[in-house]
Protein backbone atom coordinates (compact mmCIF):
# COMPACT_ATOMS: atom_id res chain seq x y z
CA UNK A 1 0.00 0.00 0.00
CA UNK A 2 1.35 3.25 -0.78
CA UNK A 3 0.79 6.28 1.54
CA UNK A 4 1.12 10.06 -0.10
CA UNK A 5 1.93 13.23 1.82
CA UNK A 6 1.17 16.54 0.79
CA UNK A 7 2.33 19.57 1.73
CA UNK A 8 2.68 22.99 0.31
CA UNK A 9 -0.86 24.83 0.20
CA UNK A 10 -1.85 28.11 1.48
CA UNK A 11 -2.85 31.02 1.02
CA UNK A 12 -1.01 33.39 -2.00
CA UNK A 13 -2.85 36.73 -3.86
CA UNK A 14 -3.81 35.82 -7.58
CA UNK A 15 -0.47 36.12 -9.52
CA UNK A 16 1.46 34.65 -7.34
CA UNK A 17 2.79 30.79 -7.02
CA UNK A 18 2.85 27.86 -4.69
CA UNK A 19 4.85 24.59 -5.06
CA UNK A 20 2.77 21.44 -4.36
CA UNK A 21 4.76 18.35 -2.58
CA UNK A 22 3.60 14.79 -2.77
CA UNK A 23 5.80 12.17 -1.17
CA UNK A 24 5.19 8.60 -1.33
CA UNK A 25 6.17 5.94 1.22
CA UNK A 26 7.69 3.64 -1.41
CA UNK A 27 9.74 4.34 -4.46
CA UNK A 28 8.36 5.66 -7.71
CA UNK A 29 9.92 3.62 -9.77
CA UNK A 30 7.26 1.12 -8.93
CA UNK A 31 4.49 3.84 -9.78
CA UNK A 32 3.07 4.26 -12.97
CA UNK A 33 1.19 7.15 -12.93
CA UNK A 34 1.04 10.15 -10.29
CA UNK A 35 -0.56 13.38 -10.45
CA UNK A 36 -2.57 16.17 -8.54
CA UNK A 37 -6.71 16.85 -9.16
CA UNK A 38 -8.66 19.30 -7.50
CA UNK A 39 -11.95 19.84 -6.24
CA UNK A 40 -13.82 23.29 -5.48
CA UNK A 41 -16.50 23.72 -3.41
CA UNK A 42 -19.67 22.81 -5.29
CA UNK A 43 -17.68 20.94 -7.86
CA UNK A 44 -16.72 18.13 -9.29
CA UNK A 45 -12.79 16.61 -8.50
CA UNK A 46 -10.83 17.16 -12.13
CA UNK A 47 -7.45 16.07 -12.76
CA UNK A 48 -5.32 19.20 -12.87
CA UNK A 49 -1.78 17.02 -14.40
CA UNK A 50 -0.03 13.97 -14.06
CA UNK A 51 3.30 12.14 -14.92
CA UNK A 52 4.21 9.00 -16.18
CA UNK A 53 6.92 6.82 -14.81
CA UNK A 54 8.51 7.83 -18.05
CA UNK A 55 8.02 11.26 -17.21
CA UNK A 56 5.51 11.76 -19.86
CA UNK A 57 3.37 14.92 -18.46
CA UNK A 58 -0.51 15.81 -19.15
CA UNK A 59 -2.17 19.58 -18.13
CA UNK A 60 -5.60 20.53 -18.02
CA UNK A 61 -6.18 23.20 -20.54
CA UNK A 62 -7.02 25.30 -17.72
CA UNK A 63 -3.32 25.19 -16.27
CA UNK A 64 -1.31 24.59 -19.63
CA UNK A 65 1.40 27.29 -19.54
CA UNK A 66 1.05 28.08 -15.72
CA UNK A 67 1.81 24.80 -13.38
CA UNK A 68 4.46 22.28 -14.47
CA UNK A 69 4.32 19.00 -12.16
CA UNK A 70 7.38 16.94 -12.02
CA UNK A 71 8.87 14.37 -9.93
CA UNK A 72 12.21 13.23 -8.16
CA UNK A 73 12.90 9.99 -8.05
CA UNK A 74 15.38 9.75 -5.48
CA UNK A 75 13.42 11.41 -3.26
CA UNK A 76 10.23 9.86 -3.92
CA UNK A 77 8.11 12.77 -4.80
CA UNK A 78 6.04 14.56 -6.97
CA UNK A 79 6.06 18.21 -7.29
CA UNK A 80 3.50 20.70 -8.96
CA UNK A 81 4.84 24.03 -9.18
CA UNK A 82 1.85 26.70 -9.71
CA UNK A 83 2.65 30.07 -11.44
CA UNK A 84 0.19 33.08 -12.41
CA UNK A 85 -1.97 31.84 -10.02
CA UNK A 86 -5.72 32.82 -10.00
CA UNK A 87 -8.89 33.11 -7.51
CA UNK A 88 -10.55 30.42 -9.98
CA UNK A 89 -7.73 27.95 -8.77
CA UNK A 90 -8.81 28.02 -5.49
CA UNK A 91 -9.48 24.64 -4.50
CA UNK A 92 -8.32 21.42 -2.54
CA UNK A 93 -5.79 19.60 -4.31
CA UNK A 94 -5.10 15.84 -4.04
CA UNK A 95 -2.02 13.75 -5.00
CA UNK A 96 -2.42 10.41 -6.26
CA UNK A 97 -0.76 7.45 -7.70
CA UNK A 98 -1.58 4.56 -9.60
CA UNK A 99 0.17 1.06 -8.92
CA UNK A 100 -1.25 -1.56 -10.91
CA UNK A 101 -4.46 -2.15 -10.48
CA UNK A 102 -4.98 0.21 -7.48
CA UNK A 103 -5.44 4.05 -7.09
CA UNK A 104 -3.64 5.91 -4.16
CA UNK A 105 -4.82 9.57 -2.53
CA UNK A 106 -3.36 11.62 -0.50
CA UNK A 107 -5.45 13.46 2.08
CA UNK A 108 -5.31 16.78 0.22
CA UNK A 109 -3.87 20.20 0.59
CA UNK A 110 -6.07 23.83 0.79
CA UNK A 111 -4.94 26.17 -1.92
CA UNK A 112 -6.92 29.56 -1.86
CA UNK A 113 -6.34 32.23 -4.24
CA UNK A 114 -7.75 35.44 -3.29
CA UNK A 115 -8.08 38.54 -5.52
Amino acid sequence: QVQLVESGGGLVQAGGSLRLSCAASESVFSINDMGWYRQAPGSQRELVAAITRDGTTNYADSVKGRFTISRDNAKNTVYLQMNSLKPEDTAVYYCYAILGAYNYWGQGTQVTVSS
